[in-house]
């Protein structure tokens, strides 16, 4: 089928009770391990593209790739832009094809982040595509995007950056963190229960490669509708074409590398679909 905003999707998360597995793809392989991953589950699904994603391969070709394995689908299949740095690459993306998109102003102070916020907003909307933002800063470093400092959301403010700017979906900063994890991770999950009871829209969950299977079912059960996996595909894929060239030092083509990373992606997209209890809800 056609690609689809994430706004039904996620709502029907929210009122569902689970989460939409969104996966960061790298390349044509992991689109069709992903979109192979959720037509075997019937399950819908999010896939995302960072900026340093974009930069390698360009959005048009990413959006060329997905929807055209979409298109073969019978599942829902969404195109997301994860942590836009800029209203010029959000509005590009919705330009090129991505059918949701995320401004990540959470760098700049509150009023800044709801100025550009909503300013993409008002361009997406028009477009029919819905907005992701991100509130609070979540920790670690992935692609371009590092963050200082773990500073986690205040519910009063999510409540006030929700209602002026418009969004679809909010990202909340608990303790995750992008990349793996040094250690324990120690989450703040009472702080998805406080920040739900305020905000009407479905929360994010980033940083989730690397957290325990209860963490990331705890984190749902609170209230997020959203849960992203990103370093963890890439330490799969990158592993079993590892393991590959190990044992059989003489392959040389590159479609038997491609064959044994998707399948390590397939496997672990559908163990993450599991576990965020998405499985079996596509329409």
């Amino acid at each position: 089928m056609p690609l689809v905003t994430s706004e039904q999707m996620l709502e029907d998360a929210r009122k569902g009770g689970y989460a939409v597995g969104a996966f960061n793809v790298e390349n044509m392989e992991m689109v069709k391990a992903v979109i192979g991953a959720a037509q075997e589950l019937r399950a819908p699904v999010m896939l995302q593209t960072t900026g340093s994603t974009i930069k390698y391969g360009s959005m048009e070709t990413y959006a060329a790739i997905v929807a055209a394995e979409a298109k073969k689908a019978t599942v829902p299949v969404c195109l997301h832009l994860d942590h836009g740095s800029s209203f010029e690459l959000a509005v590009q993306a919705i330009k090129a094809g991505y059918t949701s998109a995320m401004i990540d102003g959470s760098h700049e102070n509150f009023e800044d982040n709801i100025a550009v916020t909503k300013k993409v907003v008002d361009v997406a909307k028009a477009c029919g595509i819905p907005v992701e933002a991100e509130l609070g800063k979540v920790g670690g470093k992935e692609d371009d995007t590092e963050a200082e400092a773990d500073t986690n959301t205040d519910p009063e403010e999510a409540k006030e950056f929700v209602e002026r700017t418009g969004v679809s979906s909010l990202a909340i900063a608990i303790g995750t963190a992008h990349g793996f994890y040094v250690g324990t991770p120690v989450l703040d999950k009472e702080r998805v229960s406080a920040v739900k009871k305020l905000v009407s829209v479905p929360l994010v969950l980033h940083g989730g490669s690397g957290l325990s299977d209860e963490d990331v079912r705890d984190c749902i059960r609170r209230g997020m509708c959203k849960a992203n996996f990103a370093t963890e595909l890439r330490a799969a894929y990158t592993d079993a074409v590892k393991k590959l060239l190990a044992e059989h030092p003489e392959t040389f083509d590159p479609k038997k590398l491609g064959v044994v990373g998707m399948e390590a992606v397939k496997n672990l997209v559908m163990d993450r679909m599991k576990v965020c209890g998405c499985d079996g809800k596509a329409n």
